[in-house]
């Protein structure tokens, strides 16, 4: 009775974890990577569009990105909206295609950027948290309208607790991980 409470926890910490996995792609790290690019709306005759439903990214070096655009007469609307994201970098055009240097990392945007993840591995364990807290309050709902009994009560917090720990484990690695990709040189 009370696994769905745990199933649909589960379910919600796994969406949660696949979030934050985008959001440290986004994150620059001194290569080029074009994922870099899709929290980046751009304003299409109007309308707010991920870039990368504008347009072919690609990371043909290291240090570079290139932004092939559909339709070529907006590249000054791309331009625009890369210049005011808080990605730091200046594109450069020839007319049909879009150029972004990826500039080397230096040790105080590294540190900036090391901050960045641990706050949002942060946020993200407070959602887990928050997860956990309502399946908690299922499982305790179950048990006053005497759906389960007490014992079935503590193993399903007790299970839901493990679950909690280990997506907050999976968090931490994650954010290891990124930042010894940002301070590698």
């Amino acid at each position: 009775m009370y696994n769905v409470a745990i199933d649909t926890a589960k379910e919600k910490m796994e969406k949660t974890k696949d979030v934050y996995k985008r959001e440290l792609q986004s994150l620059r790290a001194g290569r080029a990577n074009p994922q870099l690019l899709d929290r980046i709306m751009v304003d299409y005759y109007g309308t707010m569009t991920p870039i990368n439903q504008m347009a072919n990214i690609s990371a043909p070096e290291p240090r570079l990105l290139t932004i092939s655009l559909w339709d070529v007469k907006a590249i000054s609307m791309v331009e625009k909206a890369i210049q005011k994201s808080d990605l730091g970098l200046n594109p450069a055009n020839d007319g049909k295609i879009i150029r972004l240097v990826i500039p080397e990392l230096n040790e105080e945007r590294r540190k900036e950027l090391n901050k960045l993840v641990r706050k949002s591995a942060e946020d993200a364990k407070i959602a887990l948290r928050s997860i956990r807290r309502d399946a908690i309050e299922q499982i305790k709902k179950l048990k006053k309208d005497s759906v389960i009994t007490e014992d079935d009560q503590r193993k399903a917090e007790d299970e839901m607790q493990k679950i909690t720990d280990a997506a907050v484990k999976d968090i931490d690695r994650m954010a290891d991980e990124k930042e010894k990709e940002i301070m590698s040189v």
